[in-house]
């Protein structure tokens, strides 16, 4: 109706009557619309402070190593629990935005937003939703015009399914005898698992980090009973089947010219005591990449009940290259007492030295701690440079850039350790470094040896999930076991292939006799579907 059409009563009551209904509406409307605005500020608000803490949590992450707010590069549980807080803020984001935008306006459009493409592998299922013919269309031809086309992802959750086998027997008329196929073989013979299966529980244990007993619960809303003792019996005889393998990758790292090495403590249950004590998982990587090499990336794990160096001795054997460690002083036992030079050669972790200088610089501890992070962060900005070029390439850049830099650091150390109190964390930022000059320096000089270990401590950080969620009963129990099948696992991982593939395949492959002589042709960076 328009405002012309509008009629007013001419009883004055009446009229002052519906003012005061209407300003009464009007009043309700404007405190609805600022209780609206003041949960909207409010909102915007709690979204800002959100967005402020995501903001430095990625500088945290992702910015200059300067800037970082761990020590250096983050430990496998600050990188977890760095992931609990994005998540975390990602969520309360959201629902703050859904409670400002509800009872928005259908016409109100969200502004368009990047969206990545879908993988083109995933089957796509068509679906078209045709107009509604009304009334007024009938008689009338359509003509196709064009299409909206929107993707949304989907999923089929995954279920079991029973493969059944049959094998007819077949006699012959008048003949005696009775033909019959061979049955197949399989890893767990008689038993009740596919390949596939055993795949599935050993990717999920191993690479991850869900134990069987919580496999069992999910498996059991299938009305599928998977007793987790009887799952770990198979994982025992997967363990058991792939031994070679993981030997085999091993044997392949050790053919590098240089090999990165760490350890990390385990949970190991005592033995008749109850109580827990320390084992310990020790971790072999070899990554040619960074020097121009074209060997596949791999990665082997050894359980132990010991720490010792007579472990990193039996495992390394005669290796002879180049053997990239942190300060552990286990490793010098890899060393001849006679100095000889046919043994392999020590190289320090940067990385390991400049977070001890880091702790300090962060707390506003020591002005000479911040001067060691800030040089050091040149040091790291030509390894970005020169990664991937040849050893000799690197060298070069190392020696016309680096190597003032490190006898500057060398020099700043040794003057202030004698003017300083030897029990301070300074001082023992710098004994660690000046005791381990020789090693620190050796990537100065040779451009196959890397400023870092974070290539192998990367090859561990993932283990440390299942150390979470495992208790482990020494290396005669499922330790031995978790390093093997973990060993082939993250070589899958670190090659780009799928696990549970490769696995199916390989497992099907063992059971099927493949001949030891072309054990190659089983490892992860040789998978072909």
């Amino acid at each position: 109706m328009s405002g012309g059409d509008l009629s007013l009563p001419d009883d004055m009551d009446l009229l002052k009557s519906m003012v005061r209904a209407m300003a009464q509406k009007t009043a309700a409307l404007e405190d609805e619309n600022a209780a609206l605005k003041a949960r909207s500020s409010d909102a915007d608000e709690r979204i800002k402070r959100l967005m402020q803490i995501l903001k430095a949590y990625d500088r945290a992450r992702f910015g200059r190593r300067s800037e970082k707010l761990g020590t250096g590069e983050p430990s496998g549980d600050e990188d977890a629990q760095q992931a609990f807080v994005f998540e975390e803020i990602e969520t309360g984001i959201s629902a703050l935005r859904a409670q400002v935008g509800k009872g928005r306006s259908s016409d109100e459009k969200r502004p368009p937003r990047a969206r990545k493409g879908f993988p083109p592998h995933l089957e796509r299922v068509e679906v078209v939703i045709e107009p509604e013919d009304l009334p007024e269309h009938a008689g009338k031809q359509k003509v196709l015009i064009g299409e909206d086309v929107s993707e949304r992802l989907d999923v089929i959750p995954a279920k079991f399914r029973v493969i059944v086998t049959r094998r007819p027997k077949y006699a012959f008329k008048g003949w005696d005898g009775v033909i019959q196929a061979l049955a197949p073989a399989h890893i767990i013979e008689s038993g009740l698992p596919t390949e596939a299966l055993l795949a599935q529980i050993a990717v999920s244990k191993y690479a991850d980090g869900l134990p069987l007993y919580r496999q069992e619960g999910i498996y059991a809303r299938d009305l599928v009973d998977l007793d987790r003792r009887l799952m770990a019996q198979w994982m025992g005889r997967v363990g058991f089947e792939l031994d070679i393998l993981a030997d085999h990758v091993l044997g392949e790292i050790l053919k590098g010219a240089r090999v990165f090495a760490d350890e990390t403590s385990l949970p190991t249950l005592a033995p008749g005591t109850g109580t827990t004590k320390k084992a310990w998982l020790w971790a072999y990587a070899r990554d040619d990449s960074t020097f121009g090499g074209s060997g596949p990336p791999m990665v082997a794990y050894r359980f132990e009940d010991s720490r010792s160096g007579d472990c990193v001795r039996r495992h390394l054997g005669n290796y002879r290259g180049i053997v990239q460690v942190d300060g552990y002083a286990a490793y010098n036992k890899l060393i001849r007492k006679d100095g000889g030079n046919d043994g392999p050669r020590l190289a320090g972790c940067w990385a390991h030295s400049r977070r001890r200088f880091f702790e300090l610089h962060a707390a506003g501890a020591s002005e000479i701690a911040t001067a060691t992070v800030e040089r050091m962060t040149e040091l790291w900005k030509l390894e970005a440079e020169v990664r991937g070029q040849s050893p000799e390439a690197r060298a070069a850049a190392r020696q016309a850039v680096s190597a003032p830099i490190v006898a500057d650091l060398f020099t700043l150390w040794q003057q202030t350790l004698p003017r300083i109190s030897g029990k301070s964390k300074l001082a023992e930022a710098l004994r660690y470094a000046i005791t381990r000059r020789e090693i620190f320096e050796r990537f100065l000089t040779d451009g196959l040896v890397e400023l870092d270990s974070n290539i192998v401590e990367r090859a561990i950080r993932p283990q440390t999930i299942t150390r979470k969620n495992s208790l482990f009963a020494g290396s005669d129990g499922g330790g031995r076991t978790w390093a093997t099948i973990a060993t082939l696992l993250q070589t899958c991982k670190m090659n780009n292939v799928d696990p549970v593939a490769w696995l199916t395949q390989t497992l099907e492959r063992i059971a099927n006799q493949w001949l030891s002589a072309e054990i190659d042709a089983l490892m992860p960076w040789n998978y072909k579907a």
